[in-house]
């Protein structure tokens, strides 16, 4: 067929057929069933996952009185741990890269236990070096309550002051766990310089002190400035100076009362003033007057 303006084109066999067009022989229908896998081929569920239903959503859920909630942030094998407080002693890269996205409770809690253990057995020491030997000495476990309350106390409510400092600023990649994980990996140069707590050198002490707490700032300092730029520049200044008078403050306060002979924490026995003595006195005269020691007699006779 053509029209004007058309020219139609029709490609026809040398034996003049047009082409086979009748389809009703080629059309088959068959009866198919779908569950059945065709043949030749492995079934769906072979190579493919489950379809989620509510019962295996609902299993997956982790809420926070269970266990599961917990194990999450314990998920750490012991290779990762020391290789992430080897990065926190001698620092080369970006710590927040070396957690790779998962940080850990592990490593902090155990760390943060360590330094409370040896805080309490150099305090101890040093108090019993400090004895005259008069008394009998006793283990005061104040030692153990102050270093508990001071390090836990400072690696679990100062990383949570932080985190929601910066989000109230408007820092979207502030991250609790990895404020966790930072302040905790950076106590670890404390169960070096808690080690030397019982020492009586005072110049010994302050020279520990002071490596302790410039090894350990800069380690957070240099971790958290990212995070902290993020922030408006007056307040990335004063939030970083806060970090550091806190630190400043811990090792002021791990000083005082551990490295010292009388700790302010332990209750130290009131020794009697020399020259007298410590039993009860002697019985008194029918005057009231106490009466002379024997030994003074005996130096009059």
């Amino acid at each position: 067929m053509s029209g004007p303006g058309y020219d139609a084109v029709v490609d026809v066999d040398d034996e003049g057929d047009l082409g086979h067009t009748d389809l009703q022989e080629d059309l088959e229908f068959h009866n198919s069933d779908f569950n059945a896998a065709p043949s030749g081929r492995k079934g769906p569920s072979s190579t493919l996952p489950p379809p989620v239903t509510s019962a295996s959503s609902s299993s997956s859920k982790r809420f926070l009185w269970t266990v599961s909630f917990y194990a999450q942030f314990f998920d750490v094998d012991t290779s990762a741990v020391l290789s992430r407080c080897w990065a926190a002693l001698f620092p080369r890269a970006n710590f927040l890269d070396v957690l790779e996205g998962n940080p850990d409770l592990y490593g902090p809690f155990w760390i943060a236990t360590t330094v409370v253990l040896i805080l309490f057995l150099g305090g101890t020491i040093s108090q019993y070096l400090s004895s005259t030997g008069m008394t009998p000495f006793a283990y005061d476990f104040r030692l153990l309550s102050g270093a508990a309350g001071l390090i836990y106390g400072y690696t679990l409510f100062i990383p949570v002051a932080l985190f929601l400092a910066l989000r109230y600023f408007g820092s979207e990649s502030a991250n609790l766990l990895e404020c966790w994980a930072l302040y905790g990996y950076s106590n670890l140069v404390w169960i070096a310089v808690a080690a030397i707590s019982w020492s009586p050198v005072t110049i010994l002490n302050w020279i520990f002190v002071g490596l302790g707490f410039g090894m350990s700032v800069a380690f957070l300092v240099r971790n958290l400035y990212p995070v902290l730029s993020a922030t408006d520049r007056q307040v990335s200044k004063s939030l970083l100076i806060i970090v550091v008078l806190l630190h400043a403050g811990l090792s002021l306060t791990i000083k005082i009362l551990f490295f010292a002979h009388g700790s302010p924490v332990a209750s130290t026995p009131v020794d009697a003033p020399s020259g007298q003595p410590t039993g009860p006195t002697d019985p008194t005269g029918p005057a009231g007057n106490q009466t002379e020691p024997i030994g003074s007699r005996m130096l009059l006779l």
